[in-house]
C-alpha cells in the first residue's frame, strides 16, 4: 500500500529528505528505540539479545546516527546454489575471491527478509550474493568452508539488493554502499511456506521463490547466534559490513526438492543469470530471529592477481 502524506513524516537523512511513518519507531525515536517499548510488541519474543548490545554514535555519509541498526522480529530464507567460479569471478571485483566447495565450483545465493519490528520500521529486502573469502585471507581452511555452509559466519559480496522502503534504500545505499533500490517486494514465511516475489520496473515478475518451509527447531535467544561480514566499496574504498544474527527458530532441507525458483525479467534475474547457477544445494529458513546490523567500517582487502 502506497503511504500518503497524511501517515508519513519527512526526516533528513545526509541532505535527502525521506518519509518514513507517522508515528513508527524511527519517527519516535530516531535510532535510539526503547527497549522497554519494543518489549511490550506482541510480535517481539524478548530484547534481552539487544540489551548486550549498546549503541554508539558514529558520523556516516548519511550524517550522524547510532549504530547497530536493530531488527527486533525478522523472518529470512536463504536458497544456497553452486555456480561455475569462472562465473563468479567475472561478477566479482578483483579484490575479491570466491568461497569454492570444490576446483571450479563457487557458492551463490538468493536471499529474502521480512523485518517486521526495526528501528527503521518494516520492511522486506531481496538479495543475489556470492560467498567469498575473507578478504585478508591467503589459502582457505577446511573449518572457513564448514563454517559457511552451517551459516555460523558467512563473507559475501552482493550484487543485488532491493528494498521496499525509501529509508532502507538511502540508508543502504548511501550509509553502506549496498547496490539498494526501490521496489515491489512481497516476502511471507511461516512454518508452512516461504513465498517471495520482486517486482520489476514493468510491474512484472523479477525474481520470485514459493517452496515448503523445512522443519523448524527452537532456540533459547543468544544460543545460535550467526555473523555475516558483507564487503562494499565506498568512494572507492573497501569497508566491511557485519550483521549478527539471534535465531530463534530455523531449520535447513539440504538439496531441496520442489523449490519453485521464477527467473523472470530484471535486475536480480539478470544478475543470477550471469552466475549460472548449476544445481540448489541448501534452503535454509528462520521463522523467527533478531539482527543487530553495525555501520560500515574501513577494511583491508588484499590485492589478488
Amino acid at each position: 500500500m502506497t503511504s500518503t502524506q497524511k501517515d508519513t513524516v519527512t526526516v533528513d537523512l545526509g541532505g535527502r529528505s525521506v518519509a518514513v511513518p507517522k508515528g513508527g519507531l524511527y519517527d519516535r525515536y530516531r535510532m535510539d528505540t526503547d527497549l522497554g517499548a519494543v518489549a511490550r510488541d506482541p510480535r517481539v519474543s524478548g530484547v534481552d539479545f539487544f540489551r548486550r548490545l549498546p549503541k554508539t554514535k558514529v558520523d556516516s555519509p548519511i550524517g550522524a546516527t547510532l549504530t547497530p541498526n536493530f531488527y527486533y522480529s525478522i523472518s529470512t530464507a536463504r536458497l544456497t546454489m553452486l555456480a561455475p567460479s569462472r562465473a563468479i569471478r567475472n561478477r566479482l571485483p578483483r579484490e575479491l575471491a570466491p568461497l569454492e566447495v570444490a576446483p571450479g565450483l563457487g557458492l551463490i545465493s538468493v536471499m529474502f527478509f521480512r523485518y517486521d519490528v526495526c528501528d527503521i520500521d518494516f520492511y522486506t529486502e531481496a538479495a543475489v550474493g556470492i560467498a567469498v573469502k575473507p578478504a585478508r585471507h591467503g589459502k582457505l581452511g577446511f573449518f572457513d568452508l564448514v563454517s559457511a555452509l552451517k551459516n555460523e559466519h558467512l563473507d559475501t559480496y552482493v550484487l543485488s539488493l532491493p528494498v521496499s522502503t525509501e529509508i532502507a534504500q538511502v540508508r543502504g545505499h548511501d550509509g553502506y554502499g549496498f547496490p539498494k533500490w526501490v521496489t515491489g517486494l512481497d516476502v511471507a514465511i511461516d512454518a508452512n511456506r516461504t513465498t517471495a516475489r520482486v517486482a520489476n520496473d514493468a510491474g512484472g515478475t523479477d525474481l520470485s521463490l514459493s517452496v515448503a518451509t523445512p522443519a523448524q527447531t527452537v532456540y533459547p535467544s543468544g544460543e545460535r547466534v550467526s555473523a555475516l561480514t558483507s564487503y562494499t566499496s565506498i568512494n572507492g574504498a573497501w569497508h566491511s559490513t557485519l550483521s549478527q544474527t539471534n535465531v530463534l527458530s530455523a531449520g535447513t532441507a539440504l538439496v531441496p526438492r520442489d523449490v519453485q525458483l521464477q527467473v523472470g525479467e530484471g535486475r536480480m534475474a539478470d544478475d543470477l543469470r550471469s552466475l549460472r547457477p548449476i544445481r540448489k544445494v541448501q534452503l535454509d529458513v528462520v521463522t523467527e530471529g533478531q539482527l543487530a546490523l553495525h555501520m560500515p567500517v574501513p577494511t583491508s582487502v588484499q590485492h589478488r592477481k
